[in-house]
């Protein structure tokens, strides 16, 4: 399961649309791994003079990988996510994410990270499982 989603919570959602505030909530407190990621991405983003802000370390246990995983395999999660901090995410692997100002993402480093040759470059024997 991706979230732990509070009872109330689900019985909004059975009922009608949920606020992006109680969704991201719920995020923030089901996947603490990825959202510290992001979290964090988010504020090397706010300092940086490029509009870019990587992260490649790669997470303490499967259990964070996986949090990652889910939080950058979900459209609904990474969204969400994406619009609470105002940044877009491009994804690689388990471990390296990036975060860009969303007017940085028609720029030669954007569309080199997203690209095949950069995923080719990011690839690593130590990552296999990741």
């Amino acid at each position: 399961m991706s979230l732990d989603v509070p009872t109330d919570l689900l019985a909004r959602a059975e009922r009608g649309p949920v606020d992006d505030a109680e969704f991201v909530d719920c995020v923030r407190r089901s996947l603490p791994y990825a959202w510290d990621v992001i979290s964090a991405l988010a504020t090397d983003l706010d300092r940086s003079a490029d509009g870019f802000a990587d992260h490649e370390v790669p997470p303490p246990s499967e259990t964070e990988r996986g949090q990652l995983l889910r939080a950058m395999a979900s459209d609904a999660i990474r969204g969400a996510l994406e619009r609470h901090f105002d940044l877009t995410l491009a994804f690689q692997n388990c471990h390296r994410v990036a975060a860009f100002h969303p007017s940085k993402v028609d720029t030669p480093r954007y569309r080199a990270f997203i690209s095949p040759r950069g995923q080719l470059l990011n690839q690593s024997p130590h990552l296999r499982d990741c």
